[in-house]
Parts: structure tokens; C-alpha cells; sequence
């Protein structure tokens, strides 16, 4: 089974409390419940991971490195402003994984300094504004990619 890591940036873990009008009403736990059932539907062995410190989140994007696993990314407010994580994500591109950049808001409809993403330019696709679906859609593009 290919193995993808979907990893989830700060206030991820506040989903369904936090902004619901923006973020929607389902929890973590409800995206981690989702995400497997896709995963077992593309035969993909997905795990859901979140965490609000950057270092962690660039430790596990070495990780998918070192053990051959494809990203789904939600890097959060890291979105706009970490070159370290930017730096994180091209070494997973760059060793020929797939790193799928997702958000459930589009940043680009919202305040102007959500508009810049410096993940984009080094991630495989960027998905944005469907909610949890945008991560559905990250991993059947790769599903699709490792076929």
C-alpha cells in the first residue's frame, strides 16, 4: 500500500470550534475518520497527523522523506510565511514523492496576506476552498500519481 502522511498545521486541531463559518463544524477526529475511509477506497494507508509547532511539522516532512511517503499538506498560517517549511516541502518533491498543498478556505478569497503561499511554488498541486473535500481531492491526485 502506498503510504501517504497528511499533515495539518496550527489551530487544525481547534476545527469545529474554531471559525466555524470559515472552517466548517467538523472536528479533527471527523477529518482523521474521513481521510482513512478515502485512503482504504484508493488503497492508500493514510495517517492524519496535527500539530501547532512548526519544528514538528518540518521533522515529519523529513520523515516522509526518509521513509517514502507522499504529503497531503495543510501548512496553515506556516502558508505564508515559513521558508523553513517551504524548504521541508521541496525536499519531498525533490526526492520524487508527491506533496499535495491543501487548505479548506481559499486563501486567495480572504485577507491579503493569506494570499501568498511560500509552499506552492516547490509543492506537486495545490488544492483550496472545499472544505474537507479539498483533502479528498489531494488524495485521489495521489492515488493517481502512484499508479
Amino acid at each position: 500500500m502506498t503510504r501517504v502522511l497528511v499533515l495539518n498545521g496550527p489551530n487544525l486541531g481547534r476545527l469545529g470550534v474554531r471559525e466555524p463559518e470559515i472552517y466548517g463544524h467538523a472536528t479533527l477526529a471527523d477529518l482523521e475518520k474521513a481521510a482513512g475511509k478515502w485512503g482504504s477506497e484508493l488503497d492508500l494507508a493514510v495517517e492524519v497527523r496535527q500539530t501547532d509547532d512548526e519544528a514538528t511539522l518540518l521533522t515529519w516532512l523529513h520523515e516522509a522523506v526518509d521513509t517514502r511517503a507522499h504529503v497531503v499538506l495543510n501548512p496553515a498560517a506556516f502558508t505564508h510565511y515559513s521558508y523553513g517549511m517551504r524548504d521541508a516541502a521541496a525536499q519531498v518533491t525533490g526526492s520524487g514523492l508527491t506533496l499535495v498543498e491543501v487548505h479548506l478556505s481559499n486563501p486567495a478569497t480572504r485577507e491579503s496576506f493569506r494570499h501568498l503561499s511560500v509552499v506552492a511554488g516547490v509543492a506537486t498541486g495545490s488544492i483550496a476552498g472545499f472544505g474537507f473535500e479539498s483533502y479528498r481531492l489531494a488524495l485521489e491526485a495521489v492515488a493517481s500519481r502512484t499508479r
